[in-house]
């Protein structure tokens, strides 16, 4: 029996018990069959998937470090890649039945129909997307990170005050435009850019003093990208920031993948996966 299935057992179990005490002290109440109902429909039979018999997982391309390793999300190997095949297997899936699509970052929350089951990819759970797309509960909640030349003026940086004259690069569409823009609040406009790869190349050619991006990605450019770069330390996101994995806008799916979501953390399996890739630290920086 999958995992999924014994979990949501339990929670079946738990809930008729609780109906059956308030049967008991109502005889006019009458029990709702909507939890029986979920339970069959995270079987792997019964799951409305993209292709049946199939697990479709998106990631975006290309997909750095810590998250997926070399680039490949089939070795299983970095966060997202090893959390995706922990859900797979939640649902009743073995590795050979997950296959991976390549879909842009602001494509996965964009309305309309997806070409996924669900994507992994950092995406924070955030009102607007919600508008466009269905996210399961959280799997990680990042800070963001602050990362500057080896030289540079802000190395020393303790505080986020000490950034307010920093120009400040980030990647449009991320949270960590927000996150600058609401908790650091510099002086100067926060440089925008296309995409990560954008970001990097001002940070070495000297365009911006400061790049943005939460803590895991921050600390993979620090020790592979960017030879020489600091990383100044991390602060939270306004509100937190918890990743979430994306899913068609009332995806029969959602219920399934957060119930998953929900088994591995209980376990204590995703905290394992999560020191596995996740496990650095950084200095938080005092809001003055």
């Amino acid at each position: 029996m999958p995992k999924i299935r014994r979990s949501i057992l339990a929670v079946v179990l738990a809930a008729f018990a609780t109906v059956a005490l308030v049967a008991c002290g109502d005889d006019d109440e009458t029990a709702s069959p909507t939890t029986e109902t979920t339970a069959l429909a995270c079987e792997k039979a019964d799951l409305a998937l993209v292709t049946p018999g199939t697990l479709t997982v998106a990631t975006d391309s290309p997909a750095f470090p810590p998250y997926v390793i070399d680039d490949d999300p089939t070795s299983g190997k970095g966060f997202e890649s090893a959390v995706a095949y922990a859900i797979a297997e939640e649902l009743g899936f073995t590795a050979e039945e997950v296959t991976w699509i390549r879909v842009p970052f602001n494509s996965t929350f964009a309305p309309g129909p997806k070409k996924f089951d669900f994507d992994l990819n950092q995406v924070s759970i955030k009102a607007e997307r919600q508008k466009g797309a269905d996210f399961s509960s959280p799997y990680y909640t990042t800070p963001q990170g602050v990362l500057v030349a080896g030289d540079s003026e802000f190395a020393g940086a303790t505080t986020l005050t000490d950034l307010k004259d920093a120009q400040i690069g980030v990647q449009v569409g991320t949270t960590s435009l927000d996150a600058v823009n609401e908790v650091i609040a510099p002086g100067k406009q926060v440089r925008v850019f296309n995409d990560s790869n954008d970001v990097v190349r001002a940070l070495k050619n000297g365009q911006v003093d400061a790049i943005v991006t939460d803590l895991p990605t921050t600390l993979y450019l620090r020790d592979a990208v960017v030879e020489g770069s600091t990383l100044v330390g991390q602060f939270e996101a306004p509100g937190g920031d918890d990743w979430g994995a994306v899913l068609e806008k009332d995806s029969e799916l959602t219920p399934c993948v957060t119930a998953a979501v929900d088994s591995l953390r209980d376990s204590g399996e995703l905290a394992s996966i999560t020191e596995q890739w996740i496990g650095a630290e950084a200095p938080v920086l005092a809001l003055e």
